[in-house]
């Protein structure tokens, strides 16, 4: 049986491109310096990134270097509840539904697009 790569367990950024850097989106890990990749849109980017991400980890086993762990601060699991009105709650559904991709999909990506937007490109994260 054949072992999964943990590409969901990575840390990643999302940041909009300048229109000097090409416009779109660049997705970075921290946790693999130099492993990046680039979109259109935040989820073009994320999608890109995962295979870029997939790519070092396969070289990086085929090679037989230990995978990093992945970073984790103390206090940011990955998860947290978020009570919205119903009617922003309907309103990211039907967004999600008619983009086909899931709430959580759709509501990270917001989140990262939005971050991006407010620090701008060589500000510190």
């Amino acid at each position: 049986m054949k072992k999964r790569l943990p590409l969901d367990r990575y840390p990643f950024l999302v940041r909009p491109l300048t229109k000097e850097e090409g416009g779109g989106y660049l997705v970075e890990f921290p946790d693999f310096p130099g492993v990046i990749s680039d979109g259109e849109t935040p989820e073009e980017a994320i999608r890109n990134g995962r295979d870029a991400l997939q790519a070092a980890l396969l070289t990086m086993k085929e090679f037989g270097d230990p995978l990093p762990k992945p970073s984790r601060g103390t206090s940011a699991s990955g998860q947290w509840r978020q009570r919205v009105p119903r009617s922003l709650h309907a309103r990211l559904v039907a967004r999600a539904r008619q983009e086909g991709v899931s709430l959580n999909t759709l509501a990270a990506t917001l989140l990262a697009e939005g971050l991006g937007r407010r620090e701008g490109p060589g500000r510190n994260r």
